[in-house]
């Protein structure tokens, strides 16, 4: 087993009870290269959202017959699902195990960026006081857009409800009944950018929802409005998003993904005021690595007992 950024040490010596593990180097980036060379002889990989499973890889490592993921169903940037299924290999994740982080990080965001902190804190560091640029707004009787109401975006729901925000919902796979269960109401896409103060992406990345929001979604948003991604990068059009907020179209952004991760310093949104950036540390508390990782450790042992995954990307295996 290869496990290449390991979340959790005490879970380590759980799963050297069940196979022989192989661990990777704490900060190193794997090349496409790098893990054909580290699943050569591998039968279960472990891997989180920043490792990319490509066909490539599926097909160079023979002895693959599982692979588990840390966190969320893996996207499209993270496993290919076809060729996986083609081999009859075994995709599982740890549903639910960081969705109160990242649905509390998504919440510190909205917090962040309404309420001016990334400007205000610029300003006390340089020595002057607040003036109209720190002006932040309130939450209360504001409209908050959720794109995708998984197990994320019904906590992000569920959270905002003490603030008396609207909560207006983009989700082809949700009901009407699971919609009223978070007090959010199920509206169409367009209607949903139009109206909504705050925007927040709850996604899966999928070759539908690659790029769902750009140049078109983020003229459809207010002026006054900011936009929030905590899921995939992909999910927005880059490029459109740094014209819109150069342009004040949006009053704002926070990432905490991008398309290309780490992202390039020549990237243009690291030159704008009006967004604020973080590494992809939504999921990354002490509470949410922990059950992430004993979650996967109870996904190896019953692969290597015989059985399967209790939390199955790949339903058909």
């Amino acid at each position: 087993m290869f496990i290449p950024e390991v979340e959790e040490p005490e879970s380590l010596q759980l799963l050297q009870g069940i196979a022989e593990i192989k661990a990777g180097t704490e900060g190193r980036t794997y090349s496409e290269e790098d893990l054909v060379k580290e699943l050569s002889d591998v039968d279960v990989v472990i891997i989180t959202s920043q490792h990319r499973i490509t066909r490539s890889v599926i097909e160079r490592a023979p002895k693959l017959r599982a692979i588990v993921k840390y966190g969320s169903k893996p996207g499209s940037d993270n496993v290919d699902m076809a060729a996986a299924k083609e081999r009859g290999i075994l995709v599982a994740y740890t549903p639910g195990a960081n969705s109160d982080s990242v649905a509390e990080f998504t919440l510190t965001l909205a917090l962040a960026l309404t309420k001016m902190l990334p400007d205000v804190m610029w300003h006390i560091r340089r020595g002057t006081w607040r003036n109209a640029s720190c002006l932040g707004v309130e939450l209360a009787n504001k409209t908050l857009g959720i794109i995708g109401l998984g197990v994320i975006g019904c906590k992000v729901a569920e959270k905002v409800s003490g603030l008396r925000m609207r909560v207006l919902a983009r989700d082809p796979y949700a009901s009407k009944e699971k919609a009223d269960l978070v007090q959010a109401t199920l509206v169409d896409l367009d209607t949903l950018l139009r109206e909504s103060d705050v925007v927040t992406l709850h996604a899966q990345l999928t070759h539908e929802t690659r790029h769902m929001i750009g140049k078109r979604e983020l003229s459809s948003m207010k002026p006054t409005a900011f936009i929030i991604n905590t899921a995939r990068g992909a999910l927005m059009d880059e490029k459109a998003l740094f014209e819109a907020l150069r342009d004040r179209k949006i009053a704002g952004a926070a990432l905490d993904v991008f398309e290309m991760e780490p992202p390039s310093l020549e990237n243009p949104l690291l030159t704008l005021d009006n967004v604020t950036l973080t590494p992809h540390i939504a999921s990354w508390t002490v509470d949410a690595l922990r059950k992430e990782a004993f979650m996967a450790v109870d996904e190896v042992r019953r692969i290597a007992t015989g059985g399967r995954p209790l939390n199955l990307a790949n339903t058909e295996g």
